[in-house]
């Protein structure tokens, strides 16, 4: 798995409460059906092609709801797979794995289809030397989990939150009083407050690229709506000197245009604010299907 401590800590805040979310006072019909020592057995197969991703978090999920439940992963999460792939089973008692069936799947669909579009698009630019990032237009309490089947799909993460780098965009410059004015306090705040943080501008022209090539400590500067023409012109005038970074209205069919003006990044809102889920089911076996049963 790829995540660490901080996370790991994070993300089991999130799985909480979804649990809590869809299970709220428990399972009438699960509860009025399932015996309670009922074991089951189900399989989680992909319905469409594309790249798994959440297995991990799944697993958690299942293991959220009920210990003895027990997801055993058969793909890895950032593996290619197709229609009908079997990508895990679970096995336990069986009113936990109905209970944590639908979180689980809506993980697993969400995460599976973000790393999908992700993939496209990092295949689309694959030769150059841009990298697909994502941003923070994500669902309030999910950019955890959009980030990181972002990086399953072979994307890189832009600034998990606003405290993570300085990202001096248009409106800040408007409050500041130009871009000038904008670095120098954002450099400021930060030899104040003795941080060690990276500055991004973002520009809208040529000219204000120019503009920030004047003024140090920018590490690098966003090209915001720039037609391929004027991004080749803004590479060229910055020759280098700091991080290039292509935004706003990327396509899978512009992208490798975009890429091939020789910008290090390309930011797609779409990875996490419109991502299509992958098409994913979990289907209870028979008792006498069970691939264990001694019968």
């Amino acid at each position: 798995m790829i995540t660490d401590i901080h996370y790991d800590s994070k993300i089991s805040r999130l799985i909480e409460e979804a649990i809590l979310e869809d299970l709220g006072m428990g399972d009438l019909t699960t509860d009025a059906i399932v015996a309670a020592n009922a074991q089951g057995y189900g399989e989680i197969k992909v319905k469409e092609t594309g790249i798994i991703a959440g297995l991990d978090i799944a697993a958690q999920v299942f293991q959220f709801v009920d210990p003895a439940v027990e997801l055993k992963i058969v793909r890895e999460d950032g593996t290619a797979v197709n229609a009908g792939t079997l990508v895990a089973s679970v096995e336990g008692p069986l009113a936990g794995i109905l209970k944590a069936e639908r979180t689980a799947l809506n993980i697993l669909q969400r995460m599976s289809g973000i790393a999908t579009l992700t993939r496209k698009f990092v295949s689309a630019v694959e030769g150059t030397r841009a990298r697909i990032t994502d941003t923070r237009k994500t669902p309030p309490g999910l950019r955890i989990l959009d980030k990181l089947a972002v990086k399953l799909g072979g994307g890189v993460n832009h600034r998990f939150g606003l405290d993570e780098m300085v990202l001096i965009k248009d409106n800040h410059i408007v409050a500041a009083g130009g871009i000038g004015q904008a670095i120098e306090l954002s450099l400021r705040h930060l030899r104040e407050g003795k941080r060690d943080s990276k500055i991004e501008l973002e520009t809208r022209n040529v000219d204000e690229v120019r503009e920030a090539l004047k003024f140090g400590g920018v590490h690098r500067i966003m090209l915001d709506n720039f037609s391929v023409s004027e991004m080749k012109k803004a590479v060229e005038a910055i020759n280098g000197r700091v991080e290039i970074e292509a935004s706003g209205n990327v396509s899978l069919e512009n992208v490798r245009v975009i890429a091939e003006t020789g910008v290090d990044f390309i930011s797609v809102g779409a990875l996490t604010h419109s991502p299509k889920a992958l098409d994913i089911s979990l289907k209870i076996l028979p008792t006498a299907a069970h691939p264990h049963n001694p019968s």
